[in-house]
């Protein structure tokens, strides 16, 4: 019964938090669509058979389907959810029925409605960290080494307590969190660490080394780590302007953090292993929950984030295929051939399927290791 329990917390926690995150991204196309003059005939939450659904005074519905894993947006001229167009229906289309359709639209404009959906998601995670700066404040741990462990690659190359960092193979260290990420995207490569020792200055070479540890949500991972801690924090409270600044701040960090990690997985230097799918998102969706409403918010800004960039990526079937071919006829003046464009979704939803089963099995081998 426990464990019913808690697959049922998980799942509900996963519905309630990827749905809103979903409803922001498609609302974002849905807003600028609406706003460039396209008729849309869908807003789903959801694939699959209809749950319930509703129409508005524009005879657009709206409807929630049996598989909570995503959304689309489906407009006039539109063969289905990937936005792929009908060109037998274009093709009886009156000029005035033309004019509200997605595909006759110009470029600039269906270049726009494809954006806004990440673009609503990066809004939705500033947002986010915007509430969170306001409450908790700017909390920075200063990067002077409070503990060095025994036999780790700090005690080995011969930090010390009371030495600060300065910075990292020239790159300048204002707070320990820097250091932490320049250890974890660099693996074991060897760093040159610049320090301040009491009135000295001094320069050391330290190579870090993998080891396990427990991640935010006590399941074990592999790190890159130095072993040192640090704990004098400098607080600031933040009126409402700085923390938005904040916000944009750390959205920016971790989207390029994203890019980062995607660009070292398809160049082999981070493993496969380490990709999450949904049953990963819901145990972490359940446990979020359990640990109040600010690490919701917190994970809700993560994933919203995620969605985002990962959408931008040139896969077709993802926004960031549609601005690709977009861009390609932009340049080139016309489109690309309709049966260029079909083979490409074809390839895109292959990937993605092929992707969401291999993350599905990785969440259950590691569920049962």
């Amino acid at each position: 019964m426990a464990i019913i329990q808690l697959i049922l917390h998980n799942f509900l926690s996963f519905v309630f938090i990827i749905s809103l995150i979903v409803f922001i991204h498609e609302f974002g196309h849905f807003w600028v669509a609406r706003l460039c003059g396209v008729k849309v005939e869908e807003f789903s939450i959801g694939f699959g058979k209809k749950l319930f659904s509703w129409r508005d005074k524009k005879a657009t519905e709206w409807k929630f389907c049996l598989l909570p894993f995503g959304g689309y947006v489906r407009m006039y001229g539109d063969r289905n959810a990937t936005s792929m167009p009908d060109e037998e229906a274009i093709a009886k289309m009156s000029a005035d029925e033309k004019k509200i359709s997605f595909v006759g639209k110009n470029v600039w404009q269906r270049m726009a409605v494809v954006v806004a959906g990440p673009v609503a998601n990066f809004l939705l995670a500033i947002f986010i960290f915007t509430i969170l700066f306001q409450i908790n404040g700017l909390n920075k741990v200063l990067p002077i080494i409070d503990e060095v462990v025994p036999a780790s690659a700090a005690f080995i190359a011969g930090l010390q307590k009371g030495d600060q960092i300065l910075a990292i193979d020239e790159k300048e260290i204002s707070e320990f969190d820097e250091i932490r990420n320049a250890v974890m995207l660099t693996k074991e490569q060897e760093l040159n660490f610049k320090i301040k020792r009491g009135e000295k200055f001094l320069e050391l070479k330290i190579s870090p080394k993998i080891e396990v540890r427990k991640d935010f949500f006590g399941d074990e991972v592999k790190l890159a780590t130095l072993g040192v801690s640090a704990s004098i924090v400098d607080h600031r409270d933040l009126n409402l302007g700085q923390s938005f600044i904040e916000a944009n701040k750390e959205a920016y960090h971790i989207s390029i953090a994203i890019f980062n990690a995607v660009g070292e997985l398809i160049s082999g230097k981070r493993s496969v292993k380490e990709l999450g799918g949904p049953i990963k998102i819901a145990k972490y969706s359940g446990k979020t929950v359990e640990m109040g409403i600010l690490v919701v918010l917190w994970f809700m800004a993560m994933i919203s984030l995620n969605l985002g960039v990962m959408n931008l990526l040139p896969i077709p079937a993802l926004d960031g295929g549609h601005l690709f071919f977009y861009l390609i006829e932009a340049i080139r003046g016309k489109a690309l051939s309709q049966k260029t464009q079909q083979m490409g979704f074809r390839f895109g939803l292959s990937l993605l399927l092929a992707l969401m089963i291999f993350t599905t099995i990785n969440d259950v081998l590691q569920l049962m290791h």
